[in-house]
């Protein structure tokens, strides 16, 4: 099993935060690290994703979990899912508004974490680039965008 993650607090409200995250036809626009992402954003429907990672591949995946405005779970990987797959979750917390000058609810923590798994993922991930760099890109971009405005 392998597993990237990436955290940061964000100024802005859950609302906000979800908005971006949620309008996939903008990522392009905000997100340094995707070149494309099509489909539908809906529960048990398909997203291909392009990265700038690896261009020419496309990484299509479902959503799996939809709880507006705090969890997207999307999940891709060969079919049989016991032999390998990838499993990215999105979150979005309230923080309380613990610095001067922010309310509650004007500040959330944003995580996303993948975790690789399956009977070939020790194989499969020996393959894989390192993603934390874009983990870490992906989320101080989303901040960028989200505190913006």
């Amino acid at each position: 099993m392998r597993r990237y993650a990436a955290r940061t607090t964000i100024r802005a409200t859950p609302e906000r935060v979800w908005s971006i995250l949620t309008d996939l036809e903008r990522w392009p626009t905000w997100n340094t690290t995707i070149t494309s992402v099509e489909g539908k954003l809906a529960l048990g429907e398909k997203v291909t994703v392009r990265v700038k990672l690896a261009p020419g591949q496309a990484f299509p995946v479902k959503v799996t979990a939809l709880d507006p405005p705090q969890t997207m779970v999307w999940r891709g990987g060969m079919p049989l899912g016991c032999l390998f797959k990838g499993e990215r979750t999105y979150r979005i917390a309230p923080k309380a508004g613990d610095e001067a000058g922010d309310e509650a609810g004007d500040r959330v923590e944003f995580s996303m974490e993948e975790v690789f798994d399956g009977l070939l993922s020790g194989l499969i991930t020996r393959a894989i680039p390192d993603l934390q760099p874009t983990f870490d890109e992906f989320a101080a971009c989303l901040k960028a965008e989200a505190e913006s405005k």
